[in-house]
């Protein structure tokens, strides 16, 4: 264990306890960010020297995926050492120099924690197989076969195949709801919820902001390992639909009430270290938004959530709208209505929504339209690293392919490398700046031309108009805090309120590609008030907007 750095919790603590509300945080993908030591993959010391671009953007925070000690066989979310550095991407004192220069800038840090499963390298794990009465025997999920030696209940892994591996030396299966070498642990243990909370206490005292946390609702397990029952299939949100986790309705696998009280400690933990924040990753199919409301109700359990239903292939006003209605409608079932969401249209799991939206349109004029949609709606905003340069998903060749996701069900599910590929720092230089040499996955040429180099500083660019709208939305207050309520328009248009602080603003989108206009009710005023507008305009008669338009209006 190494020296915990308490001092800078210290140094940096916030007089705003609720920064995370309505903040704008930026995903940093370590292993394609910048790498700094010319062996082709991204690390801690090259994420510091690009700081300054990301508070240049004006986020609030950046959320840095895994980094921790791994044998790297699911890119790092199959951790083997909670409370070190893996070697690609430094050490220890890279991550502290990291967080102190982040505060510097004004930045917050928010970390991965992969707390549901460890690596099978993990010594935890390695103990625990060996049999069934060593002091770590029940620190993992194991259970007896089926009389025909079968798993012992019908649950898949999101990989493929069964979520049940055979383990000879204690002859009994092992769970493990991603790939066989990443074993769940058993959170009915309390010795185990213990050591997670540990190193989650590790890091708070090396000076983090807070946690995302790594798919949140499959702490726990169904205790009586009850089969799940069969789900139509298509109507499962989170996999590709070739993917037979999705034919089951995954009641007993995931997201079992025992799953609350554990929040509750996590909470109470970072209540001891004043300002920090969480975010939990929810995967729970139809059930999603209803979850990410019950998991941050009230004020004892998460911060805010995030789940899969924006990173779809659905780019309509029904879907767009259906969501923030649902969310807001659960909201106020499970408390008063203080659940908090973050939203996001990409991340290092899905399709980058410039790809999954093409076809609609004109790329530039869908990349800000998509920004602006993002930033006017109630609750915090996550950016991934590329979207405010429009990046597309790149095309992956099997054999670059490192994605075991990918690479078990290609060619109809190509995996995730295809949005994990370095990021275009210069165009002029070899492999855009992002390393000296050949890099772990490709850098496309398509990327290439939209470094950010050719865009910072460049009028009417995809990355000046991320910067502009993020300094605007902080401008605006009612847009941090506001509540939210959906005005009928058109089937291609969406149209929203956001109304507080004193005051009553409309957001007009198109998601058409061909102008309509939005009829003003006769008792209302409208100013327009934007990047390009920031003294106000008049507005008159019916509002025009072009294809894929948009426009922030005060209403008087």
């Amino acid at each position: 264990m190494h020296e915990t750095l308490s001092q800078i919790a210290l140094d940096h603590t916030d007089t705003s306890q609720k920064w995370w509300r309505g903040a704008v945080i930026y995903q940093i993908y370590p292993r394609s960010f910048q790498d700094s030591n010319g062996d082709g993959v991204g690390d801690l010391v090259g994420i510091t020297r690009r700081l300054p671009y990301v508070a240049d953007l004006g986020v609030d925070a950046i959320w840095i995926s895994p980094f921790f000690t791994s044998p790297m066989a699911d890119m790092g979310y199959d951790v083997s050492d909670y409370c070190d550095v893996d070697p690609v991407f430094g050490v220890m004192e890279d991550f502290d120099s990291l967080v102190e220069k982040a505060h510097e800038l004004g930045l917050k840090v928010i970390i991965d924690q992969v707390l549901s499963h460890s690596s099978d390298q993990h010594p935890w794990f390695q103990q625990s197989k060996l049999d069934r009465d060593n002091a770590k025997a029940n620190w993992y999920v194991w259970a007896d076969a089926r009389p025909d030696g079968t798993p012992p209940t019908n649950w898949q892994s999101v990989f493929g195949g069964s979520g049940w591996a055979w383990n000879p030396k204690r002859k009994q299966y092992y769970l493990h709801n991603f790939l066989a070498s990443q074993p769940d642990l058993n959170f009915h243990n309390p010795e185990v919820q213990d050591a997670m909370l540990d190193t989650v206490r590790f890091w708070l005292d090396r000076g983090v902001d807070g946690f995302r946390l790594d798919t949140a609702n499959f702490y726990f397990h169904d205790k009586e390992l009850r089969d799940n029952p069969p789900l139509a299939k298509g109507a499962a949100n989170d996999v590709p639909d070739i993917n037979p986790y999705g034919y089951q309705d995954h009641l007993y696998d995931k997201t079992r009430p025992e799953n609350i009280g554990f929040l509750k400690r996590f909470r109470a933990l970072l209540n001891e270290y004043p300002g920090t924040a969480s975010i939990g990753e929810i995967g729970d199919g139809t059930r999603s938004l209803k979850t990410m409301a019950e998991y941050t109700a009230g004020n004892d359990r998460l911060h805010m959530c995030y789940s899969f239903d924006f990173l779809s292939p659905d780019f309509s006003v029904e879907h767009f709208r259906g969501c923030v209605e649902d969310f807001e409608a659960a909201s106020h079932k499970f408390s008063d209505g203080s659940s908090w969401p973050c939203w996001a249209f990409s991340n290092h799991d899905v399709i980058r929504h410039m790809t999954r939206w093409a076809e609609e349109g004109d790329h530039d004029t869908i990349a800000k339209l998509a920004a602006a949609m993002l930033l006017c709606l109630k609750g915090s905003v996550c950016f991934y690293q590329g979207e405010e340069l429009g990046l597309t998903e790149a095309e992956i060749a099997f054999e670059d392919l490192t994605d075991p996701y990918g690479i078990n069900f290609w060619p109809e599910f190509k995996g995730r490398d295809g949005c994990r590929t370095p990021f275009p720092w210069e165009r002029a230089l070899a492999f855009a700046g992002f390393s000296e040499v050949k890099p772990w996955l490709p850098v496309p040429d398509e990327h290439i031309s939209a470094a950010s180099d050719t865009q910072i500083g460049s009028n009417g660019s995809i990355a000046e108009f991320y910067r502009d709208f993020i300094s605007f939305r902080k401008s605006q207050p009612t847009l941090i805090s506001g509540d939210i309520s959906f005005v009928d328009w058109s089937p291609t248009g969406l149209a929203f309120t956001r109304e507080g602080e004193g005051e009553r603003l409309l957001c007009l989108f198109n998601l058409a590609a061909r102008a309509q206009a939005f009829k003003v009710p006769k008792n209302w005023v409208l100013t327009e008030f934007s990047p390009t507008e920031p003294k106000g305009r008049a507005i008159s008669g019916p509002v025009e907007l072009p294809p894929h338009g948009f426009m922030v209006a005060r209403i008087g």
